[in-house]
């Protein structure tokens, strides 16, 4: 805005403004007036769909790479197969855990900081640690940076404790779906692109891309979202955590969810063992995880669906009981695609188990938050090292049996927990 020779910046804004009032103010106008409140409405609905998008390529971009990196493991490692398999599981495993263990640090400090700027932070760092693992060269290398990468936190926890500051629950149970639904998305369409890139690309170039769109998200977070450092606020605002409850959510979620994340860790010996030939394993593999991701975006997408049918508790519990019976009949199988038919069946049945579960406790604060969300890293450990140990040492069959009764002893976990309030 010009300056008026002579005048104060001051006076020249109090000119502008008496000039816009005037014109919004004529009967000429008026029309033009009510578009551009309609263009403002539009562009604040637009601001609460940022979170959803950036969640998307988050998750796209770790599904891109996690995809590729047990078969990258298996290039540069100099072991026998056996402790191969079990440097597999590590690698892949030790990320989740160093999360779970600083998960409940970084949901108090977005408890009672700003969300988005931890958000965009925890995004970039990530996305330096993705070039990390680009350049390791030796297993204990990739080992370390898969650490560094686990303490940097995870995005999600600030995502969900910006979705536990509404007083509705309902509101809160339809915020988790939408990130939930976005992660999930991303973990769609991150497999069968990222099985792609590595096989035309190579290994390191397709971790540089992950690292890119990483980058990218954390400058959608930054400069897209509103800066709304309400966190005091909401710090004195939110329920006091009914630990019991917290606790019977978090045992729901570690289980549920290490019947999902189990499968990418041992899909090279799975896929072996199902007859797939091994210059086929990468692209066979990734449509597998990608129609494993399909039926999770479904899942999300029935969870409030299916809540308002049927009680939140016989729900959670019946998913529970089916998705164990299907991990169990995945034991005899030996064809490919009925293999992938049945997987697909077990996720649409756990994957509406975590918004629902985690849309009791979104209101509790940054920490119950935080533990919750542990629990579900925590299972990206377990998974793996759970499946690649037992496959190691023992028959399939004793793996899947593992699994279900994980499964089937979540049930009296999802009986005992209290109704969530309306």
């Amino acid at each position: 805005m010009p300056r008026p020779r002579g005048a104060t910046w001051r006076d020249a804004a109090g000119t502008r403004a008496s000039s816009v009032r005037r014109c919004v103010t004529s009967d000429v106008n008026r029309p033009t007036l009510w578009w551009y409140c309609g263009a403002v409405t539009s562009a604040r609905f637009d601001e609460r769909q940022v979170l959803p998008l950036a969640m998307f390529f988050g998750s796209f971009s770790w599904s891109f790479v996690y995809i590729s990196l047990p078969f990258h493991i298996q290039r540069i490692s100099t072991s026998d197969a056996a402790g191969t398999l079990t440097w597999t599981g590590w690698i892949m495993g030790i990320t989740p855990l160093a999360t779970v263990l600083t998960a409940p640090l970084w949901g108090r400090w977005a408890e009672r900081g700003n969300p988005r700027t931890l958000n965009a932070m925890v995004q970039v760092t990530q996305g330096l640690a993705f070039l990390g693992t680009a350049a390791a060269r030796t297993l204990i290398e990739l080992f370390l940076c898969r650490i560094v990468l686990g303490v940097t936190g995870a995005a999600s926890t600030f995502a969900f404790v910006s979705a536990g500051r509404s007083d509705d629950p309902r509101d809160v149970r339809r915020q988790v779906a939408a990130i939930q639904s976005g992660m999930t998305i991303g973990q769609v369409i991150g497999p069968l692109i990222g099985a792609i890139a590595a096989a035309r690309l190579g290994f390191r170039a397709s971790f540089v891309l992950g690292a890119a769109i990483l980058f990218g998200c954390g400058a959608l977070v930054r400069w897209g979202l509103p800066d709304r450092n309400d966190g005091a606020a909401f710090g004195a605002s939110a329920a006091r955590p009914n630990w019991r409850d917290v606790f019977a959510v978090a045992g729901i979620v570690l289980g549920g969810s290490t019947q999902i994340f189990f499968l990418t860790s041992i899909l090279p010996r799975v896929l072996s063992d199902l007859g797939v030939a091994d210059d086929r394993t990468l692209e066979v593999g990734g449509l597998i995880i990608f129609a494993s991701a399909v039926a999770a975006a479904l899942g999300s997408v029935l969870a409030s669906r299916l809540a308002d049918l049927l009680p939140e508790r016989r729900l959670i519990s019946g998913l529970l009981v089916l998705s164990s019976i299907f991990v169990v009949a995945l034991a005899p199988v030996r064809n490919v695609w009925a293999y992938g038919a049945l997987r697909f069946l077990q996720v649409l049945c756990i994957a509406p188990v975590f918004p629902l579960a985690v849309a009791r406790i979104a209101q509790s604060g940054g920490v119950a938050i935080g533990v919750v969300n542990s629990a579900r890293i925590g299972a990206a450990f377990v998974g793996p090292v759970l499946a690649t140990t037992l496959l190691a040492w023992s028959a399939p069959g004793a793996l899947y049996a593992s699994l279900a009764l994980i499964g089937l002893a979540c049930v009296p976990l999802a009986r005992d927990a209290s109704p969530r309030r309306a």
